[in-house]
């Protein structure tokens, strides 16, 4: 659960960064043992950050920090100890409260951790699954989803419990569950892929692709695609009702629910959004098509010579090949024993 905000207002406006020297103050704030934790400001911008002290471990110098619109990582030694110390800093382009929301949040996630008896390795790995979310977030822009991609996420929660009631461990799915993060494939299991459609379309099922990578099965085998066809009904669950659905099939399990929190938030999804997520969807059908050879589709294999990039859209309702039930693609994709 995310600390208040004002925690971090008020250390930071007790602090002042508009020295001259490049520097940092900081102050403690309550930790999260065995993290110390710190908030303060860089002179001479007087740039916000969080700071998390590590005891014991470290990262290596070539180890790549999230950074994100308004938000950087960066290492630092506020106290010239022997601790890795991470620093949140806030961009002089970012915005003063989205930043707190940001710092609020990140710091719960370690919360939530060490209540579920996270070891200092797992605590690092929260700490920069957490800040990499907020930096999906950021980069789709603090908006609500569009109408397209409002229908998409609900495809994809649909899925994700599909695979969780078909007997798949609820951390091994939410943690395959890779669309959010920008991955090629919407769901990466076992040794092949997922990739999610959905539509309101009564008539035909247009779906688009957005790269010649998109439905390639070279690296990950076997390749399915799921078209998901939603119906608007007044009797239907909005997605802020559909979130929540999900979020109570995962409780109870810490790593499930730390996973979901943070893909709904790469993917765009925030609870203070909620209430302007209006419409109402069913599920009409579901369908599983395995690519095979005769599935429409272009990739790099399969193009002229010297395309590179290309986008284009298949009606899945005419789109050949295999159809399967989840259980049988799971097993394909080794996700489930045979």
């Amino acid at each position: 659960m995310a600390r208040q905000s004002d925690e971090f207002l008020m250390a930071w406006s007790s602090l002042s960064g508009l020295g001259e020297e490049m520097g940092w103050q900081a102050i403690p704030i309550a930790p999260a043992l065995p993290l110390e934790l710190r908030a303060g400001r860089r002179s001479p911008d007087n740039a916000e950050a969080v700071f998390v002290g590590f005891p014991s471990i470290h990262l290596s110098a070539a180890d790549k920090l999230p950074e994100g619109q308004g938000f950087a990582v960066e290492r630092v030694d506020p106290q010239g100890d022997n601790k890795m110390w991470l620093a949140l800093t806030r961009k002089p382009t970012g915005s003063e409260d989205l930043f707190a929301s940001m710092a609020s949040d990140v710091v719960g996630a370690l919360d939530d951790a060490v209540a579920a008896r996270a070891n200092e390795q797992k605590l690092l790995r929260v700490f920069l699954g957490r800040v990499g979310a907020w930096q999906e977030f950021m980069r789709k822009g603090f908006q609500t989803l569009s109408p397209e991609a409002e229908i998409g996420l609900v495809g994809e929660l649909y899925v994700l419990r599909l695979i969780i009631d078909a007997g798949v461990p609820a951390p091994v799915a939410v943690d395959s569950w890779c669309g959010p993060l920008d991955a090629l494939q919407d769901f990466e299991l076992g040794t092949g892929a997922l990739e999610v459609k959905s539509t309101l379309s009564a008539i035909g099922f247009p779906a688009k692709i957005g790269s010649l990578e998109q439905l390639e099965d070279s690296v990950r085998q076997p390749l399915f695609v799921i078209s998901v066809r939603l119906k608007q009904i007044t009797t239907g669950k909005t997605m802020p009702e559909i979130v929540d659905e999900m979020q109570c099939i995962v409780k109870g399990d810490a790593e499930a629910e730390r996973l979901i929190s943070e893909r709904l938030l790469a993917a765009g999804y925030i609870e203070q959004h909620a209430e302007r997520y209006t419409r109402r969807f069913t599920q009409a059908s579901t369908r599983i098509i395995e690519v095979s050879e005769n599935f429409p589709r272009l990739t790099l294999g399969n193009v002229p010579l010297g395309i590179t990039k290309a986008s284009y859209e298949i009606d899945l309702d005419k789109a050949a090949g295999k159809v399967v039930e989840i259980d049988e693609a799971l097993k394909k994709l080794g996700a489930m024993k045979i």
